[in-house]
């Protein structure tokens, strides 16, 4: 279980982000950024799992969260779910870097600020070098947008390699 550190005596379980990238600085997921999201992402019966809580600076109008933070958590999310994957297709000890090759938001309906948002991503399709996610975002149990992205993991001479 998952908890804040609020939580007397509860142990704190690392995200994906924290474990394999905490000198991060990227907008949406970077542990290190202190003006970013700091989104958080971990996997869950084989499935990545992200809870935000939209600030009221995240709004596109009042009560309401702007389908830019919206794209970015799932850009992010969706990226460490691909990588994730292909670390664990290849037997490795740690996820390669890996890039948007592209992705698509479809917004349902207005997502409402004010309550944690949840993200759910699974992959649908991968390769060795790339993985194909898709995703979910609810709110009080209703689907309000949903995402289809493809990662692909970057070698030498890229500007994103080893970048974790």
């Amino acid at each position: 279980m998952r908890a804040t550190g609020a939580d007397a005596g509860a142990t704190v379980e690392e995200s994906l982000q924290e474990r394999f990238a905490a000198e991060t600085r990227c907008f949406g997921c970077g542990p290190s950024n202190p003006s970013g999201l700091r989104i958080r992402s971990f996997i869950e019966d084989g499935q990545g799992i992200c809870d935000f809580s939209p600030a009221p600076d995240h709004e596109a109008f009042e009560g309401f969260v702007a389908g830019g933070i919206i794209g970015a958590v799932f850009d992010c999310h969706c990226n460490w779910t691909a990588a994730h994957h292909l670390m664990v297709r290849a037997g490795a000890s740690r996820p390669p870097a890996t890039v948007t090759a592209e992705y698509t938001v479809r917004f349902q309906r207005p997502t409402p600020s004010g309550r944690p948002l949840r993200f759910r991503a699974r992959v649908a399709e991968s390769s060795d070098r790339r993985a194909t996610v898709e995703g979910e975002l609810e709110v009080d149990g209703i689907l309000t947008a949903t995402c289809r992205a493809t990662f692909v993991a970057v070698g030498e001479g890229h500007p994103a390699f080893q970048r974790w």
